[in-house]
């Protein structure tokens, strides 16, 4: 009898950690599991032929917010193609509506809630033993100690990013956020930290992503562990930290400064810079104690530092967000990620979505398009908004350009970028993907319709690109010039 562990990620350089810890928790039963990842990007036929395939008699799939309908599909289709195949689900995306979710998809036959290292080997053997599965197969409270290594026999490609936890929990209680109902902060022992991620070093993979949702909790903690990678460094490997901007210490930054180029990136959850709405959500935020911290650490010119922004938030409406943008903007991140509040199953805001008045998508991801303070016209004034920002402020090569037309709307980064979106959708470039070289052509367009002197931009345009294409490019651009759009 064979047991199939899989899921679909949504990217080819992701790896599903979820099923690692499971494969890792039954692994006396390693004969009889196999595990498959896709993505979603794979064709469903491709993956259901596969499935069929293989043999298994019990397929168990790992469901978030990006894959759970995909899968939903897969598995009435795979119940179709086998009557006698077992089909259970876990992950996030099903732990709060159990019950609905079986009614509603009678060809799923089990699902698993919350965590999986305890429930997870009970299924396998009530499965390989033949006997009669649970109704249910409750996660229970896992110690440190139940909590395996999830790449002692699953050994991570080299080219893949790397998923780590070194601790469960969150010390906050976001109401967006599924942490916040996981429970009080869990920390693996330091030293078993210390010796995983020594693993990595000596594989030499290429990134190593925290899944820690604050990993500066506890100050001392992160520092020793930091330490440890500072003392350790391999030359290659990349760590990547979500923490709490505004409690990065002293110690913490003095530690940072010593850093390879390239060896840390932080991500840093502002959310919003409004009182009222970080309130709403249960958020603390101080914008001046976080500003000296990046300060420090971005005068060092080591650290990646990605900042994060969600529109939709309660009390953040048009003019609010476009207040939080600047704030941010001005703290000037390596990248400034704005995201749209996704009504996630289980989190408090769910609960709260009549209060506020949200209208959001039945379907995951949930996004919100609209509430009480931003209506749904505005809510799509920011999806344009947020494009031109990924295109020409995330992906980089556009410094003294984005400086100079910056300029032209006296520094408020908000209006420029809104006005470069409507510039960008009145053109309809948005209808299909665009070369690099292209959007130099259409960043002049859009300042000919500026104050601008369109000869002083263009020498200003080649100046950037010169920076960031190859020569060859370069060359073949102006062979073409800026018409050739």
């Amino acid at each position: 009898m064979k047991i199939m562990l899989t899921t679909l990620n949504s990217k080819y350089v992701h790896m599903n950690l979820a099923l690692r810890y499971l494969y890792e928790a039954a692994i006396e039963f390693k004969d009889e599991i196999e595990v498959r990842e896709f993505t979603i990007n794979n064709d469903e036929d491709y993956i259901f032929t596969e499935l069929v395939l293989s043999g298994a008699e019990l397929i168990c799939f790992s469901c978030y917010i990006w894959n759970i309908d995909r899968i939903l599909t897969l598995a009435e289709n795979l119940k179709k193609a086998k009557p006698g195949l077992t089909i259970v689900l876990g992950g996030p995306e099903v732990s709060y509506d159990e019950e609905a979710l079986l009614r509603k998809h009678p060809y799923v036959d089990l699902v698993m809630q919350g965590a999986g290292e305890l429930a997870f080997p009970q299924l396998c053997r009530d499965f390989l033993g033949k006997r009669v599965l649970a109704e249910e197969y409750l996660p229970g409270p896992v110690m440190a100690s139940e909590i395996p290594f999830p790449y002692r026999h699953l050994v991570p490609e080299k080219d893949k990013t790397v998923y780590y936890e070194s601790s469960r929990g969150c010390p906050y209680r976001c109401s967006y956020c599924l942490s916040s109902v996981q429970g009080p902060v869990m920390g693996l022992p330091v030293d078993r930290v210390k010796e995983e991620l020594g693993f990595f070093l000596g594989e030499k993979v290429r990134q190593v992503k925290f899944v820690d949702r604050t990993f500066n909790w506890n100050d001392d903690r992160c520092c020793d562990i930091i330490k440890f990678l500072l003392e350790n460094d391999n030359g290659v490997t990349n760590f990547h930290f979500e923490m709490c901007g505004e409690l990065i210490s002293k110690q913490l930054i003095q530690l940072l400064g010593q850093a390879r180029k390239g060896q840390f990136q932080l991500e840093i959850g502002i959310q919003s810079t409004n009182s009222q709405t970080l309130a709403a959500v249960n958020r603390s935020g101080d914008l001046d104690a976080l500003r000296i911290n990046l300060e420090k650490i971005r005068s060092f010119g080591n650290i990646h530092i990605h900042l994060d922004l969600i529109a939709g938030l309660p009390y953040e409406d048009f003019d609010s967000f476009r207040t939080s943008f600047n704030q941010v903007y001005g703290l000037k991140p390596d990248a400034l990620q704005v995201g749209f509040l996704k009504l996630l199953k289980g989190t408090r805001l769910r609960e709260q979505a009549a209060e506020h008045g949200y209208v959001y998508r039945e379907k995951a991801p949930y996004e919100v398009i609209a509430n009480n303070y931003v209506t749904a016209l505005e809510m799509a004034r920011l999806k344009q908004f947020e494009e031109v920002v990924d295109l020409y402020y995330n992906k980089g090569g556009f410094s003294r350009s984005l400086q100079a037309l910056m300029a032209e709307k006296k520094g408020n980064a908000f209006d420029f970028y809104e006005a470069l979106a409507l510039y960008y959708h009145k053109k309809g470039h948005q209808h299909k993907s665009h070369k690099k070289e292209d959007l130099y052509r259409i960043l002049l367009g859009y300042a000919e319709t500026t104050s601008l002197k369109a000869g002083k931009m263009t020498e200003t345009l080649l100046l950037d690109m010169k920076d960031t294409l190859n020569a060859e490019a370069v060359k073949n651009f102006e062979r073409k010039g800026f018409n050739a759009l």
